[in-house]
């Protein structure tokens, strides 16, 4: 099997998985794609994944996009901005198997004390500095829900997927714009990315009962749950090159 069908046939799957949880969840399409993909094929990384994640929201949106939390989405992307362009500069200069080690770990920490019941405030500013670390992890290293995801795991189902998905379609577009200016976005990410949508789709309609099974009030464990699956699953990585 040649290393093009190989990426396509296990880096489907993985899509497939990610798609089963972030459908149901809000997000997780990155912790579980992004580490296969980066293993099977570096080059075409992280614009394969980023594609992927710039169509998964459009679907999670046509159905939920009236719970959208617009005013929490503007701090986020007002953060993002900033952290994007520090992810750029990490993609091009700095080891973003350093920055996912430290990443990980933080996000370890915050799950742990969330989950013994510390709250985190659903503020303009804890908002925006989400979306800031969101921006450097996401366009580094393709993996940028956990920040986001752990402000709003005190919110409903529905907002959580909609709002994380509307945060989700404009950042990953902007990671996009920003490797494609630092010209880290090879062709061969973006038609990858494409086929992988394919199975994305397919998860996402798989994710249907797990998501009305999910808002009978365990969407907060679920969401510390995933954000503290995909921390292991960064540092993992990080430390695995």
């Amino acid at each position: 099997m040649s290393n093009e069908l190989l990426v396509l046939v296990v880096g489907g799957v993985a899509v497939f998985a990610g798609a089963v949880v972030q459908g149901s969840v809000g997000f997780g399409l990155g912790l579980v794609a992004a580490p296969v993909l980066a293993l099977l094929d570096p080059g075409i990384m992280p614009g394969a994944i980023q594609v992927v994640n710039l169509t998964m929201p459009l679907f999670t949106l046509a159905a939920e996009w009236r719970r959208v939390d617009w005013r929490g989405v503007g701090f986020a992307l007002l953060g993002r901005l900033p952290g994007s362009a520090i992810g750029a500069v990490i993609v091009v200069y700095v080891s973003v198997y350093t920055l996912g080690v430290f990443v990980g770990v933080m996000v370890l920490v915050a799950v742990a004390l969330t989950a013994r019941a510390l709250s985190v405030p659903r503020t303009g500013a804890t908002v925006a500095a989400a979306g800031f670390v969101s921006g450097i992890t996401g366009t580094a290293t393709g993996i940028g829900g956990p920040p986001i995801a752990l402000v709003y795991q005190g919110a409903k189902g529905p907002e959580i997927r909609a709002t994380l998905a509307m945060f989700f379609s404009v950042s990953a577009a902007q990671a996009l714009v920003i490797l494609a200016l630092v010209d880290h976005l090879p062709a061969r990410a973006l038609t990858t990315g494409a086929v992988l949508v394919v199975p994305m789709v397919l998860g996402f309609v798989v994710s249907g009962p797990v998501r009305r099974y999910l808002d009978g009030g365990r969407v907060r464990a679920a969401v510390l749950a995933v954000a503290g699956i995909s921390a292991v699953v960064l540092i993992a990585q990080s430390l695995a090159v």
